[in-house]
């Protein structure tokens, strides 16, 4: 992979997920019946981020879980004609809530579909939104982002990587070319 460019950098990745904190406060208005899931791996640190902005501004605390949709992914039918599921458990309820998907690039939507799968395997949620830090395009199912953190126009020869201070130690959005 080349180098390319840095197109968010650590004090821009805060910048943006407090803004899509205040656009999920503001397009629901408030918080009432919020949860927030996060796809795992750096989805549920930004959930976490987000939920701690939304405690700041509004006093309110907001419960966040986690999916693993690995064995929900539709490609693992290629491995085996049903996939057994580990552990479902979300750590969250959902029935009956707004729940807002958190990832950190929505890219073909096999994820997310992936994510809402596994939510309804869960429960019955009022709605599901999503919240994404960065859409590079190239979608192959019909999802949209509710909040976009930055949209970056891609070719399928490039690779968007965005680092998490949790995970990576260190914030960051760059992207290669492969």
């Amino acid at each position: 992979m080349e180098y390319k460019s840095t197109l968010l950098d650590e004090d821009a990745v805060r910048r943006t997920i407090t803004r899509i904190s205040h656009e999920i406060i503001e397009k629901n208005k408030g918080v009432e019946d919020i949860v927030l899931v996060g796809i795992k791996r750096r989805g549920y640190p930004l959930a976490l981020r987000i939920a701690e902005n939304i405690k700041r501004i509004e006093g309110v605390s907001v419960p966040v879980g986690s999916v693993d949709i690995t064995l929900y992914r539709d490609d693992l039918t290629h491995i085996s004609d049903m996939p057994k599921v580990n552990d479902d458990n979300i750590g969250v309820e959902v029935n009956s809530k707004k729940v807002i998907l958190v990832d950190d690039v929505l890219y073909t939507g096999r994820t997310v579909r992936a994510a809402i799968d596994a939510i309804f395997h869960r429960g019955r949620p009022k709605s599901i939104q999503l919240a994404i830090l960065i859409d590079r395009g190239h979608r192959e199912l019909p999802v949209r982002a509710d909040y976009v953190g930055k949209s970056i126009p891609t070719s399928r020869d490039e690779m968007i990587a965005v680092e998490i201070k949790e995970i990576d130690k260190d914030d960051s959005v760059k992207i290669y070319k492969l």
